[in-house]
C-alpha cells in the first residue's frame, strides 16, 4: 500500500487517457508508470520485494499488485523469475501490464482479481507444473473495512481491507504456495499479532519479523513479515531496517535497497 515516502522519481506528466506519470524505480533501473492522482506507489512494495528470499527460476505470486512495482523490483534483483500479479482495479492492472512491457519483463503477468477470491484458472496460468508458487507476497489493505473511506474510489479500493480481515488474505495466499515456500507481507505493526495467528492457522511457521524504523530510536509503524509453509522453526525478530537519518536523508542501508536494488538482509 502507499506510504508517505515515494521511491518513484516523477517526470513530466503524460497527457494520456488514464492520466499517468512516467518515473523510475531503483535509481532509474526500472521505468514506472502510475496514475497521476489517487493511489500512488510508496516504498513498501520496493522494500517487500527486497525481503522475498527468491532464487533464479522461482515462481512468484503477488496479491494486490497495483501497477507492478513489487514484481518489477524483485525481477530486477533476481534473474529469470516468473511472476503473476493479482490486482482488483482493472485500469491499475492495465498500467501494470504496460510497466511489464516497458521493462521487457516477458515472464511477468497481471490478472484482474480481488483477494481472497483468487480465480481457479490461475492454476492453469501459473508457471509451475502443479500450479503453485515458490513465494507469495502482498502489501494488503491496512484500513479496516468499516473505517472512513477515501472519497477517491481507486484509493479506497487499494486501502480498505475486506470485511473478513487479513485472515482471508493470508489463508488464500497460503493455498497457492508450495510446501517450504514463503509468504511475505508488509503490514502495520498493529496488525502483526493478528497476522501471526492467521499464518499459524494457514499451516505456516518459521516466522521472521523485520521492523522498519523511521529513524533510530523511533517506534516502528510498518514491518515486514515472512513465514514458511510447513515451517517448524521458532519466531525470529530481526534488527530490521532504519530508513532515515536525523536530517531526513535515507540511511546507507535504506539507499542500498531503495536505490540500488540490494536484498534486505535478515
Amino acid at each position: 500500500m502507499s506510504g508517505s515516502e515515494a521511491p518513484v522519481n516523477p517526470s513530466v506528466s503524460e497527457a494520456t487517457l488514464l492520466e499517468t506519470t512516467s518515473g523510475t524505480l531503483l535509481g532509474g533501473r526500472i521505468v514506472y508508470h502510475q496514475f497521476t492522482k489517487g493511489y500512488r506507489t510508496g516504498i513498501e512494495p520496493v522494500l517487500l520485494a527486497a525481503f522475498v528470499p527468491a532464487k533464479k527460476g522461482d515462481h512468484v505470486l503477488e496479491a494486490g499488485s497495483g501497477a507492478g512495482a513489487g514484481l518489477l523490483c524483485l525481477s530486477q534483483r533476481i534473474a529469470d523469475i516468473s511472476g503473476i500479479g493479482l490486482e482488483a482495479d482493472t485500469q491499475m492492472a492495465e498500467i501494470g501490464v504496460q510497466n511489464f512491457l516497458s521493462n521487457r519483463r516477458d515472464k511477468l503477468r497481471m490478472i484482474c482479481a480481488r483477494v481472497p477470491a483468487i480465480p481457479k484458472e490461475l492454476r492453469h496460468l501459473a508457471p509451475g507444473a502443479n500450479g503453485r508458487f515458490h513465494h507469495a507476497l502482498a502489501n494488503p489493505p491496512w484500513h479496516p473495512y468499516n473505517s472512513s473511506r477515501s472519497p477517491d474510489s481507486r484509493r479506497s479500493l487499494a486501502l480498505s481491507a475486506p470485511e473478513e480481515g487479513w485472515h482471508s488474505w493470508i489463508g488464500a495466499l497460503a493455498r497457492w504456495v508450495l510446501p517450504g515456500g514463503t509468504l511475505n507481507l508488509a503490514l502495520p505493526t498493529t496488525a502483526i499479532d493478528e497476522a501471526c495467528i492467521a499464518l499459524r492457522h494457514a499451516g505456516c511457521g518459521s516466522i521472521i519479523l523485520a521492523p522498519l524504523w523511521p529513524k533510530a530510536g523511533r517506534s516502528s509503524k510498518i514491518a515486514l513479515l515472512r513465514a514458511t509453509l510447513g515451517g517448524r522453526s521458532g519466531f525470529r525478530l530481526t534488527a530490521g531496517l532504519v530508513l532515515h537519518e536525523e536530517d531526513g536523508r535515507f540511511t546507507p542501508s535504506a539507499e542500498a535497497v531503495l536505490r540500488h536494488g540490494m536484498a534486505l538482509a535478515v
